[in-house]
């Protein structure tokens, strides 16, 4: 590059001429492809790389960057691919594990709750596996594996049936025309 001038790029695979190029573009699913290709034909056409970039709607090193891309491996390469994203904070084992722990329910004597609550979770999965998440991502997990965040409430395992009974025999029904504490009185 001298004195601001760039060089040209030369577009080597003449994989389309630029009027079956320029076709192909309108006719092709994928916006952005179809402006790259219909900026790809453009330069075929003779137009200068400034004047198809900006008409293309894109900045001119874009375009060259663009046109290297399409003469290595063709018009494939011109397509937008999502990215992958960053990898899970637990691995499929510890996922299973998870899903384990909570269909299994909590120990009170270890985890000192009746049920498992979303920041129970969190600090479970933090304790076991050194992972700090927030309540809102534990949700999403639990989501993931099936899951509810609202989980049954647990039964009482120390629960005493005739207890019940007797207390319910100690109750008396309230009489008629008794007036109640509050002072509202029936009669």
């Amino acid at each position: 590059m001298e004195g601001g001038i760039s060089a040209a790029v030369d577009i080597t695979r003449v994989q389309y001429s630029a009027d079956e190029g320029s076709e192909f573009a309108v006719k092709i699913s994928g916006a952005a492809v179809g402006r790259r290709l219909l900026a790809i034909a453009m330069v075929l056409e003779g137009a200068s790389r400034s004047n198809a970039a900006r008409l293309t709607g894109m900045e001119r090193q874009t375009l060259r960057e663009w046109t290297h891309r399409y003469n290595e491996e063709g018009v494939a390469v011109l397509a937008s691919h999502k990215a992958p994203g960053a990898a899970g904070k637990l691995t499929t084992a510890r996922m299973a594990e998870l899903r384990d722990l909570v269909t299994a329910g909590p120990d009170p004597r270890v985890h000192k709750v009746v049920r498992f609550r979303c920041a129970d979770l969190c600090e479970e999965v933090e304790r076991r596996c050194s992972v700090v998440v927030c309540e809102r991502t534990m949700g999403k997990w639990l989501h993931k594996l099936g899951l509810t965040r609202v989980q049954p409430r647990p039964h009482r395992p120390k629960k005493d049936a005739a207890a019940r009974e007797a207390i319910k025999k100690l109750r008396k029904p309230r009489e008629a025309g008794v007036a109640r504490r509050d002072g509202c009185g029936i009669g």
